[in-house]
């Protein structure tokens, strides 16, 4: 288990350091899928962004804010009980792209639906 774990990590590593060496071209969100989530929770959707057509990141939520739709990072809870981000931006140029596009994709899904029901 651990080997796999350790090799997990290694290829995740290799990467990331690929997609950042890129000689300071900027990193580019190559697909977004998002899956709605229905119910009603504060979550919307979750989605997968993959980046440079060789890096993807899943379980990227959409949630429901107290004053807009904001973009929440994949997590994992620590044995504490705190949460902690698996994978997120490390500037606020790249978190602004990130949201703006998994937004975007969000309210597409959206309007594709309000589309389809006003057609029934």
């Amino acid at each position: 288990m651990c080997k796999i774990l350790d090799k997990s990590r290694s290829l995740l590593y290799y990467n990331i350091k690929r997609i950042m060496s890129k000689g300071g071209e900027k990193v580019e969100i190559t697909d977004i899928r998002i899956k709605k989530v229905t119910g009603d929770g504060k979550m919307k959707a979750v989605a997968s962004v993959t980046f440079d057509n060789a890096f993807a990141v899943h379980d990227v939520k959409v949630i429901d804010g107290p004053e807009k739709l904001f973009v929440a990072m994949p997590s994992r809870r620590t044995p504490d009980g705190e949460y902690r981000d698996i994978a997120h931006p490390i500037n606020s140029e790249m978190r602004g792209m990130l949201e703006n596009k998994v937004l975007a994709a969000y309210d597409a899904i959206e309007d594709e639906e309000d589309i389809a029901a006003e057609a029934e």
